[in-house]
């Protein structure tokens, strides 16, 4: 038994938010501000151990379309009650089982007697009934009469605040309900039939689903004084203490208990060798990084209470807890709260033996960690939690838990088909998600998602977390793009106030001429803008070498596959049709499954064009072109450019010539930047990468993508 599906309406961001979740982790994942720990906050609010939700929820964790909704109910005439439909914030939760499941505590709930649906509805409201609407209505009639005649005699008379008015008395009027509501085998779900689970004699929902989480803000610090770790040690100790399994090292302690603190530390090492060995695994970069041991430190003080302290071994020394870095507590106090979270979904608080879902929120677990621990956490985590659940008589559940981050380590490092992906709508106070394994429904061609879930994991995860991104063709752009990104801030200041493009939120991915593979996860991702520079690779009909004094107009044709792709050619021997200057704009046709020019498409594709005349079919030609006299003067070793270069390349025209001497790409680009010089500007500031000047197209793109 497990839960597929988490819908949440009305709350906050989650307007009308629907998560697929996995059999053991689901990875959420999405930029600041995309709901994250919203979604935390409504399991915790109606799952959680706080008990009921009423009263609980603020009227700001409505939905702003439904807050205005609630204002609008507010200053029209009241409605009749068959015309009334609430105001709700809800959470559903879709539950699947097997015929090999024990279905007593859910039975209560079962609509559907359909020996092939395998389907359950459990739903949570947080609403606003008639009668209460009725309530708040009447109220606020006489407080708006009261203000009204109360300001009669100012003018412009003041407006009445109806925000401030439902926000100080609205959730009063609220209730809440828990329901089974109908679904049937094809997932659809029947509001209008429902069981309200208050007329369910005896029925327990902890017996049914229980939830734990483990917050961002863990109580985790370093200073002198901080013995965080020492009292989770006590926590886990009064979790564990009556479990078989430690039963003989409790009698132990019970009875040697004031004897010395040395014996104590022998026995604590069993009780807590578990979660040792656990530590272990995430370790550090080398296995001797940090041995944790729990020594006692009773000294005849409160007998359960106080009586164990962390120590972290090194170099044969014991030193306080709090001497190691912010990264290892938090980590470690991480599994400590999951190996306590476990032993308190073994012992069900109400007494009904393991629930049939037990569900483990881990929020940011990357805080304070370096790359190489994240990588360590995800790719152990796994084999921690799928231990499941156990109980003292070997009864075993499974363990459904969400892992919600920032961290693009974190990413590259988990199961593709794992990570969900939350992003805000465009235009919209709302978000929603998307399971990455649902790529597989709009990419024909699987061996282009073959390959996108390979490099985009490894390589390039920090695109899950941008705003914007830039497809490059290679080392040359890779290495210079972030020179010239900073040169373009300061050299060419933008008309209107924005914020410069280093501090914008942009991921750089270097694609080659294949820019066409990517397009459909970009659209998936909902990136707000996406600039493609790409090469020209222009050459003529009859072959491969080309016209170097080529002029606009002339027949020409490209062998770059991602022009064709976005222009519409075809093969090598098609001609490309130059588009005008704004026509370089695309937007992605859903319909016919391919790009369309649009003025005020969200791609932009730039591809050399003519400087002082001569057309260049790549960057290094367009870069020689534009700079030549910057090429030709600086010191550029043959370990970039071949020595009889400059020989011959005495005027623009040769300019693919000189380029076709560059012996090393990348060894060119970062003599670019090894021969620039810092010019003083007219404005006050300095350009760091002076001397020469950024080629017309990539300037032209990142002036748009700066926008």
């Amino acid at each position: 038994m497990k839960i597929d599906k988490i819908i949440v309406r009305n709350f906050r961001l989650l307007k009308d938010f629907c998560l697929d979740l996995e059999d053991s982790l689901s990875l959420v994942i999405g930029k600041n501000n995309v709901g994250k720990t919203s979604l935390l906050l409504i399991l915790d609010q109606f799952l959680g151990a706080k008990g009921e939700a009423k009263r609980s929820f603020a009227f700001n964790d409505l939905n702003l379309d439904a807050q205005e909704r609630l204002k609008d109910l507010m200053i029209n005439p009241l409605v009749e009650e068959n015309d009334y439909s609430s105001v709700a914030i809800s959470l559903r939760l879709i539950i699947s089982y097997t015929d090999a499941d024990i279905l007593a505590n859910v039975s209560p709930l079962l609509m559907d007697l359909d020996v092939d649906n395998h389907y359950l509805a459990i739903g949570f409201d947080f609403y606003l009934p008639y009668e209460g609407y009725k309530e708040l209505h009447g109220q606020y009639v006489v407080q708006r009469a009261n203000f009204d005649a109360k300001h009669q005699e100012i003018d412009p008379q003041p407006e009445f605040n109806v925000v401030g008015f439902l926000e100080d008395n609205a959730i009063k009027k609220f209730q809440q309900m828990r329901k089974s509501i109908k679904i049937e085998n094809d997932g659809t779900i029947d509001e209008a039939n429902y069981i309200d689970i208050k007329d369910i004699p005896g029925f327990r929902m902890e017996n049914v689903i229980l939830f734990q989480s483990i917050g961002a803000r863990r109580d985790v610090d370093n200073r002198d004084v901080d013995k965080t770790l020492s009292t989770k040690t006590s926590d886990l100790y009064k979790a564990i203490e009556e479990t078989v399994e430690q039963i003989e090292a409790k009698e132990r302690f019970l009875d040697q208990l004031r004897e010395t603190d040395v014996q104590l530390t022998g026995i604590y090492s069993e009780i807590f060798s578990g979660i040792v060995e656990k530590i272990k695994k995430f370790g550090g970069v080398t296995p001797d990084d940090t041995i944790i041991k729990v020594i006692s430190s009773l000294q005849h003080r409160e007998l359960l209470k106080g009586n164990t302290t962390v120590k972290y071994e090194h170099d044969n020394k014991d030193l306080p807890e709090n001497f190691n870095g912010l990264g290892y507590m938090n980590l470690i106090s991480i599994i400590f709260d999951m190996e306590l979270i476990r032993k308190r979904f073994a012992k069900n608080k109400d007494g009904g033996g393991l629930a049939d879902i037990n569900l483990l929120f881990i929020e940011e677990p990357e805080a304070h960690t370096h790359p190489q621990m994240q990588y360590v956490f995800i790719k152990n985590i796994k084999e921690l939690l799928n231990e499941g659940v156990k109980d003292d008589y070997g009864n075993c559940r499974p363990l459904q838990y969400i892992v919600s981050t920032h961290s693009s380590h974190i990413v590259s490092d988990s199961d593709y088909d794992d990570i969900k992906y939350l992003y805000r709508v465009a235009g919209k106070n709302e978000v929603e998600a998307k399971s990455l394994k649902t790529l597989s429904k709009v990419y024909e061609n699987k061996d282009h998602l073959r390959f996108l879930k390979q490099y985009i994991t490894v390589n390039r995860s920090e695109l899950f977390f941008a705003e914007k991104a830039i497809l490059i063709e290679g080392d040359t752009e890779r290495i210079l793009l972030p020179a010239i990104i900073k040169k373009l801030d300061v050299t060419e200041p933008a008309d209107k106030p924005v914020l410069p493009l280093l501090s914008q939120n942009i991921s750089i991915i270097e694609v080659g001429a294949h820019a066409e593979i990517f397009v459909r996860l970009l659209n998936f991702l909902g990136l707000t803008k996406v600039l493609v520079l790409t090469d020209f690779d222009c050459c003529s009909s009859e072959g491969h070498r080309p016209k170097v004094k080529y002029k606009h107009g002339e027949n020409q044709v490209t062998s770059n596959t991602a022009l064709k792709f976005f222009f519409g050619g075809g093969t090598n021997s098609d001609a490309l049709a130059l588009k005008a200057e704004n026509d370089k704009r695309f937007v992605w046709d859903d319909v016919n499954g391919k790009m369309k020019v649009d003025n005020e498409g969200n791609y932009m594709v730039c591809f050399q064009t003519a400087e002082n005349g001569y057309q260049p079919r790549s960057f290094e030609d367009d870069f020689m072109a534009l700079n030549k006299d910057f090429v030709l003067e600086k010191n550029f070793t043959e370990h970039a450019i071949k020595a009889n270069f400059k020989d011959g390349f005495d005027t623009v025209d040769k300019a693919y010539e000189a380029a076709s001497v560059v012996e090393s790409k990348a060894g060119f680009a970062f003599e670019i930047l090894l021969n620039s010089k810092d010019v003083a500007l007219a404005n006050g500031n300095t350009d760091p990468f002076g001397g020469w000047s950024i080629p017309s197209y990539i300037k032209e793109g990142l002036v748009w993508l700066r926008k």
